[in-house]
């Protein structure tokens, strides 16, 4: 397997466009994790309940959050794409999340080339409310069976806010 941190960039992100590598597929409820140090992907855990519908989980390349890993991408798409694909993405918005007190956004996003669907998707504000309130709920409990309180939405911001979000986690991959 390739490390797509050597062979992938993180995308124009200031036109809104990124690179996405896919971790998780929709209503997974295996917590795949890619392991940097191993250039492999593993599986963290089996979680009690599937991951929110239309939303695949991965990473944005040659980024570091908070936390210390690649920066987290939602990806909302009507298909369930495979763990270890990568594909550009346009960037609608982010929602700042906290997880034991360390900070671990993640940036929504949409194929960047959708034709199944026409591309519906332009701001975070043309995302279903449903999905909105899924995503709030799943962040906010998904750890409450070992340690409950722990995680916390802070709330969901347009573009601008994502794109300083990447910008700041490529600068911190650029100083490690």
């Amino acid at each position: 397997m390739a490390d797509f941190n050597k062979i992938l960039t993180p995308g124009d992100y200031e036109n809104g466009d990124i690179n996405v590598v896919i971790e998780i597929p929709v209503g997974s409820i295996q917590k795949i994790e890619w392991r940097r140090d191993l250039a492999c992907f593993m599986i963290d855990r089996i979680e009690p309940s599937a991951f929110p519908k239309l939303t695949n989980y991965g990473f944005i390349p040659q980024t570091l959050d908070e936390d210390g890993d690649e920066l987290d991408v939602l990806l909302v798409s009507n298909e369930k794409l495979t763990t270890g694909v990568f594909l550009e993405a346009k960037v609608l918005g982010v929602m700042k999340f906290s997880d034991d007190d360390e900070v671990d956004d993640k940036i929504i996003a949409v194929p960047a080339d959708d034709r199944s669907t026409g591309n519906p998707y332009k701001t975070l504000e043309d995302l279903p409310e449903q999905l909105i309130k899924q995503l709030e709920f799943h962040f906010n409990h998904y750890k409450d069976l070992k340690k409950p309180g722990t995680t916390k939405v802070e709330g969901f911001f347009g573009l601008d806010e994502a794109k300083q979000v990447i910008a700041d986690a490529i600068d911190r991959w650029n100083k490690q």
